[in-house]
């Protein structure tokens, strides 16, 4: 038996759903809003600490979630880049979801293997330069 085969699939489209223009913030850096949002359609920039650390335009992306999870403040600002739509829910749903709780597990550990071979690119690509700048020297 699989490990998903052991929970209800999470449908987050039957949250309600919050519209916002281009250009607006949904979530500013530092604040706490103990909400989940669920990205239905757009596309948004997160931001940390001044620097874009992706666009996102994935139906099903989840912002909100490490606040959450973490009880800190929003790690990131999220800001849309066109007209987009969010599926909105109380974080509180994660301690009483377990389906949405494996759901945004899922998500967090697809954008961690993402984050992984980023990084492991980067540093071949340090390597290779550091490799590089030896055989010259």
């Amino acid at each position: 038996m699989s490990v998903s085969s052991t929970y209800a699939r999470f449908n987050y489209a039957d949250l309600p759903v919050e519209s916002y223009a281009a250009g607006e913030v949904v979530l500013v850096q530092g604040s706490r809003t103990g909400r989940l949002l669920f990205l239905k359609d757009g596309a948004v920039a997160v931001v940390r600490n001044g620097t874009q650390i992706a666009i996102v335009d994935e139906p099903g992306a989840v912002f909100g979630e490490l606040s959450a999870l973490l009880d800190l403040p929003h790690s990131a600002e999220v800001r849309t880049l066109a007209p987009s739509r969010f599926h909105a829910a109380d974080a509180a749903l994660l301690r009483h979801n377990a389906a949405a709780l494996f759901y945004v597990a899922a998500v967090l550990a697809k954008r961690l293997d993402r984050a992984n071979e980023a990084l492991v690119a980067l540093l071949r690509y340090r390597e290779a330069g550091t490799s590089h700048q030896r055989t010259k020297g």
